[in-house]
């Protein structure tokens, strides 16, 4: 969609505001909102200021000005907006140098997409995420110098069986029970209808959506696979829209990995391939139908999952569901069919075209733009240097002896551990500065001040559990 085509929906959609949106570094949609008036082609070339101080890991307050530059062909109608208004998705830009910005995360996407084409590997690199997220009727939460406790409820929930409500219906899910049962057990099959719709309403292809594992309302939608950026944008389409809908229904939507104690938490399986003039790169007469490109896309990305986990799992709380015996994947090794690997290439279809690496680490707090960036700059050095993804394990993991267990490596603990890996292996990243050496130390200052070193700081509540008494 061209400027001028854009304006013309804006007539045709009664468009009464236009809202400018652009990502942050950890991956939060910022906005702001311009009268329809305001918009014309010249905004398209010239962009409009705005204040890059504050924005977490932006500029310094005596740097600040910025540009935001609307991408015409992202734009929307936004469904949730009381006055009719048109939404457009933004890169950053150095009001100064004219240069993208390099702290932009849709920049960087971009610059992972063409480092793509530069290499002559292939042309396009798909994406098809599944990310997660909990539904839950009531959220509370604080933590000062004398308290700190979360509170979670929910209409599904287990724990909620012997509530004393108006009228207790009961169906309520057990742990680990929550995949596809029928309503009334679903009882939030209308609301995912609804933000499916939202969702089709903005434009993007949806394949099916379904309740997750979890008690308590864990749900995923599902997108079909897209290039790099479209299906980064989308996905932040996509957390909107779910956000919006709960909240239009007095319900509250988390992306959070493991907010229930003792239950599945919620991952963003990232399904990726590449592809080159219209062919599919993965396919082949190898292990489970694999060509060479593809297994060593599947090396490169293994190589370098302790760095890329800084990225793909960018939250304290992501490495509580990283832990052995539940269904988050902490080996580091490929397989088919086989959910308890880290890389796992589903067998759905025989076709080509169909032929992918799931890469089943990442969960949905992680920045889309800077995760799909990461994986394919791991999976082109793993190409380029035709780095070996070892042995496939089709036998289930749970089960392996400890002694070959302890042959197989593992996911960092931490986040703090994923931060010291991408310390020492970043250089697969930084290649054509896709991502620059300034990005890379925002990043790890960013989260090691921000959040590991916030969290060691303050007492846990089971801690007063454990040792209270001591």
């Amino acid at each position: 969609m061209t400027p001028r085509e854009v304006l013309a929906l804006c007539r045709e959609k009664e468009v009464k505001a236009v809202d400018l949106r652009f990502c942050d570094l950890l991956g939060t949609w910022q906005h702001f909102t311009i009268p329809l008036g305001k918009l014309d082609e010249g905004v398209f070339e010239d962009g409009l200021g705005f204040d890059g101080s504050s924005i977490r890991g932006w500029q310094s307050i005596h740097e600040s000005d910025m540009l935001v530059m609307p991408q015409s062909n992202t734009a929307f109608v936004d469904p949730f907006a009381a006055a009719p208004t048109l939404a457009l998705i933004c890169n950053i830009q150095d009001p100064v140098t004219g240069e993208p910005y390099s702290r932009d995360p849709r920049q960087i996407a971009i610059k992972a997409a063409n480092y793509l084409k530069f290499t002559g590997i292939a042309d396009t690199g798909y994406f098809g995420p599944e990310a997660e997220f909990f539904v839950f009727d009531e959220a509370r939460f604080d933590q000062n110098a004398h308290e700190g406790y979360y509170h979670l409820g929910s209409r599904e929930g287990e724990w909620t069986r012997g509530v004393g409500e108006i009228q207790n219906l009961a169906y309520k899910l057990r742990h680990k029970e929550g995949y596809f049962p029928c309503p009334p057990a679903d009882q939030l099959m209308d609301v995912r209808s609804q933000m499916m719709q939202a969702m089709l309403d903005c434009g993007l292809e949806i394949e099916a959506h379904h309740h997750e594992v979890a008690s308590a309302g864990q749900c995923e939608i599902d997108m079909r696979f897209q290039p790099l950026v479209t299906m980064a944008d989308w996905l932040m389409i996509y957390k909107h829209c779910v956000r919006n809908v709960a909240h239009r229904e007095m319900m509250t939507a988390t992306f959070m990995p493991k907010p229930l104690f003792g239950d599945n938490g919620s991952g963003m399986h990232v399904h990726f391939s590449f592809w080159k003039k219209g062919e599919p790169l993965f396919a082949g007469g190898g292990y489970a139908g694999l060509s060479e490109t593809g297994l060593h896309a599947i090396g490169g990305v293994l190589r370098h999952a302790p760095a890329l986990l800084a990225l793909t799992n960018p939250t304290t709380n992501s490495y509580k569901r990283l832990v052995p015996g539940y269904e988050a994947p902490v080996n580091l090794v490929y397989s088919q069919r086989n959910r308890s690997a880290a890389c796992r290439i589903p067998m759905y279809s025989q076709s080509p075209k169909a032929k992918r690496v799931e890469f089943r680490c990442p969960d949905p707090t992680a920045n889309p733009y800077l995760t799909f960036a990461a994986i394919t700059m791991a999976a082109i050095d793993g190409i380029q240097n035709k780095l070996s993804p070892g042995q496939p394990v089709d036998r289930d993991i749970y089960h392996l002896s400890p002694e070959e267990l302890a042959e197989i490596p593992k996911t960092p603990g931490t986040l703090d551990e994923a931060l010291s890996a991408l310390e020492k292996d970043s250089e697969f990243l930084t290649r054509d500065d896709v991502f620059t050496t300034d990005v890379i130390e925002t990043w790890i200052a960013h989260k090691r001040q921000q959040e590991v070193a916030a969290l060691r700081l303050r007492p846990h509540p089971y801690e007063f559990c454990l040792y209270f008494d001591a």
